[in-house]
């Protein structure tokens, strides 16, 4: 097993339609309006964009992330991530009555020389990070979205 390698899912349940959700998601810029965690988001070019995180623990993961695909009619949005964490994020969106369904998968494997070092005694503790991160995520969207 290589313990720097994590995949992770996310469901929301969120009160808008998808038609108001994934505009939201699709701009990347403005996530650290609403996600406290996602520090800054700069873009090179239309396509991708430099990111950078801190949740819980005391560490920024910085990454550039490029756009693999983007496809309103589908409800997904997937990008390729480079840099501290290296792999794949992908949302998938559907109508839930009349709200949306948001799934998050991921799937990185850590790159960062002291997270790697600290991959198995660490490994709780950043699935941990990793789900409060996320939490705190939905709350932040809910609220934006009530907003918009």
């Amino acid at each position: 097993m290589d313990w720097s390698h994590y995949r992770f899912r996310a469901r929301w349940s969120l009160p808008a339609p998808p038609a108001v959700v994934y505009p939201v998601l699709e701009r990347a810029e403005d996530y650290p309006r609403w996600w406290p965690q996602v520090r800054a988001v700069d873009r090179v070019d239309d396509t991708t964009g430099v990111i950078r995180i801190r949740a819980s623990l005391p560490y920024v993961l910085t990454f550039t992330a490029r756009e693999v695909r983007r496809d309103p009619a589908a409800g997904v949005l997937e990008i390729a991530m480079t840099g501290d964490l290296v792999g794949w994020a992908r949302w998938t969106l559907t109508a839930d009555g009349a709200g949306t369904l948001a799934r998050y998968d991921q799937e990185v494997d850590l790159n960062r020389p002291l997270l790697r070092w600290f991959a198995v005694p660490g490994r709780p503790v950043f699935r941990l990070n990793h789900a409060l991160m996320m939490r705190a995520g939905r709350r932040g969207l809910l609220t934006y979205l009530e907003a918009v």
